[in-house]
């Protein structure tokens, strides 16, 4: 387990919970567990707080469209570019909020949460992990720089190719080279159609905020 690893590693473990965040939980428990993203178990996951178990039937799952919150996450990515031109990209999350135990969103997998690569530049995303995570938009954004794309044409690319396939997710993506270009690409959907981010870089030494227009 990643927590057994980081004790491990020396890390100190204690309880982040907060006043608020347990009484979040507290409110989900009364309303039987809803919000609930389990699916092809039994008793119903929209009716019971369980305990569940798979149901026979073989099924498929299809992803709910329209169903995740973007006020549900607390996702940060960042991408650095050092004096030495090494470049790092990372994310820190949460994780959405009522997620199912055990679920691995796409902030750890490499290529989908961050990726980075010194010679060329790097890319984070935030969003619906559940969709981002299978088309590896950090990665891909930062092979499209490698071939010449600039940032903000990376970054859209990477949104448009999900976009392509779930017109209706939520997610946004960042990219900067090592020439020190940056940008960033959302998709648009009801209650999302721009996208913050933070630049800080020699010129200004202190944060700016810019704002993208999402597609």
């Amino acid at each position: 387990m990643a927590t057994i690893f980081a004790q491990n590693m020396g890390f100190t473990s204690e309880d982040l919970s907060t006043n608020k965040s347990i009484a979040i939980f507290s409110q989900w428990l009364q309303q039987n567990c809803q919000p609930n993203y389990r699916k092809n178990v039994s008793p119903d996951p929209s009716k019971s707080c369980g305990p569940y178990k798979p149901k026979a039937k073989q099924w498929m799952p299809k992803h709910p469209r329209g169903n995740f919150d973007p006020r549900s996450h607390d996702t940060i990515g960042m991408v650095v570019i050092g004096r030495k031109g090494q470049v790092a990209a990372a994310t820190s999350t949460n994780g959405a909020t009522h997620k199912i135990p055990g679920r691995v969103g796409d902030s750890p997998v490499a290529g989908a949460g961050a990726y980075a690569d010194s010679t060329v530049g790097g890319a984070a995303a935030t969003g619906d992990g559940d969709i981002m995570m299978r088309f590896l938009p950090s990665f891909l954004a930062v092979e499209l720089m490698r071939n010449g794309a600039q940032p903000t044409v990376a970054c859209r690319t990477a949104i448009n190719r999900i976009k392509k396939y779930y017109p209706d997710f939520f997610g946004a993506v960042i990219c900067a080279n090592t020439a020190g270009d940056y940008g960033a690409a959302c998709n648009k959907r009801p209650g999302f159609s721009q996208f913050p981010f933070m630049v800080v870089n020699p010129l200004t030494n202190q944060p700016e905020l810019h704002t993208v227009n999402c597609f």
